[in-house]
């Protein structure tokens, strides 16, 4: 009959204590551990059976009665337990640092761009190396994804929300390739959304600065007075609505002057998809500068060409020229921000309009079916818009009690075809 019970076995003191077939309780200096006695060729052989508590009694006693069943068909327990040892060392461990670059080669085709592909490894590498890189994926469990998440999860929620996603892609490769089992612990549902707050719930939205739309006018007029590529690439950004690395890394091969139009290619896009810019007047009398400087050897080359031959300017030189300008509190991209509240505060077009100026998702996927197109030619009217209310005097200075708060649209479309 056995011994040992829990409660017994956390008072035993220091010796070896028996409980029955076999099995025996080591304590020694504050530890606990299991052994299993046996007789084999007329020698007494101990074998280990691991700790207490780790090895609870009910798990010591099935292992020391599966060594009483291997010694009854002839098998040295001992040497058993060290052949499974033996063949456990020679299998390779699969990190999660390893697993990932795999993931990641195995991915690369998905991703946007290269761009893209570096920031996914560069999370990973930031928040998730540290802690889980050198571990075995077989290992991995949610408090260990809760180590990597939660000193990102209240300071950057959105950097977070990627990381855990990026984790869980990780965890079921290595799943999918047998290296692991179970539920995936960067689960969310079911699993960490019980630990951690949902990121709408945590995150704080920092929008960069921008400038009062009621102000454009005056800052354009200044920003006319400036010289050099920067001002003119900063100017073109503005009066096309689009992000600052789109300006930047525009060709001449995505300019339709014929028909005024910049066709931008999806993989420079944020969304992935081919956007199409309609040219006001303003935004074509920028590119007829810039004509001025161009190569005609150089085909489809740059055209906001930087301080290196064949290299596109850095998007430092257009926070240059806003610094120089006295107005280092404004950014680049803030002016999207400036012309969507313009569209949505100065003048009757639909949100929807402005929104693909801006070549925003949909996300109500019911719309996104409907549109088929990209409304090319109505957003050529706002874009004429939004180029003379930048060019014209300041609102309260040609608005009448009668406009009622609203700008006048741009009564007809004039392009300018004379640089084709």
């Amino acid at each position: 009959m056995p011994n040992l019970n829990v409660l017994k076995i956390k008072s035993l003191p220091r010796g070896t204590h028996g409980d029955g077939g076999g099995l025996y309780l080591s304590v020694k200096g504050g530890g606990r551990s299991w052994l299993f006695r046996h007789k084999r060729a007329g020698k007494t052989c101990w074998v280990g059976l691991g700790a207490f508590p780790a090895v609870g009694l009910a798990a010591a006693r099935e292992a020391a009665a599966a060594a009483r069943r291997q010694l009854a068909d002839g098998v040295d327990p001992l040497a058993a337990r060290r052949a499974v040892a033996a063949v456990a060392d020679a299998q390779p461990v699969h990190t999660f640092a390893d697993v990932a670059e795999a993931w990641l080669a195995a991915h690369a085709g998905s991703y946007r761009n290269a761009k893209h592909a570096a920031q996914v490894r560069t999370t990973l590498a930031t928040y998730a190396f540290p802690t889980l890189g050198r571990m075995p994926v077989a290992e991995i469990t949610t408090a260990d994804v809760l180590g990597a998440l939660k000193p990102v999860w209240n300071r950057a929620p959105e950097t977070a929300s990627r990381l855990r996603g990026r984790i869980e892609g990780v965890l079921s490769y290595a799943k999918a390739l047998g290296w692991r089992e179970g539920a995936n612990p960067a689960a969310w549902r079911d699993n960490l959304d019980h630990l951690l707050p949902a990121t709408s719930k945590v995150r704080r939205v920092e929008h960069h600065a921008a400038l009062p739309w009621q102000e454009m006018p005056g800052f354009m007029a200044a920003l006319r007075q400036r010289e050099g590529i920067g001002a003119l690439a900063l100017q073109f950004t503005i009066l096309t609505a689009a992000r600052s690395g789109e300006t930047r890394g525009a060709t001449w091969g995505e300019i339709d002057l014929a028909g005024a139009v910049w066709t931008v290619p999806g993989e420079r896009m944020k969304a992935g998809r081919e956007h199409r810019v309609p040219l006001s007047d303003a935004a074509l009398a920028i590119l007829a500068d810039m004509a001025l400087l161009r190569d005609p050897k150089a085909g489809a080359a740059l055209i906001f060409v930087g301080a290196k031959r064949g290299r596109p300017l850095s998007d430092m030189s257009l926070t240059a020229v806003l610094r120089r300008m006295a107005r280092g509190d404004l950014t680049a991209h803030g002016f999207r921000s400036t012309f969507r509240d313009w569209a949505g505060e100065a003048t009757e077009f639909p949100r929807e309009l402005a929104e693909a100026a801006l070549a925003h998702t949909l996300r109500d996927r019911v719309e996104a079916a409907y549109r088929r197109g990209d409304a090319l030619e109505r957003r050529r009217v706002l874009m004429e818009s939004w180029a003379a209310f930048c060019a014209g005097p300041a609102p309260q200075e040609s608005r009448t009690r009668s406009d009622a708060g609203r700008v006048r649209l741009v009564p007809g479309i004039a392009r300018a075809r004379n640089m084709a």
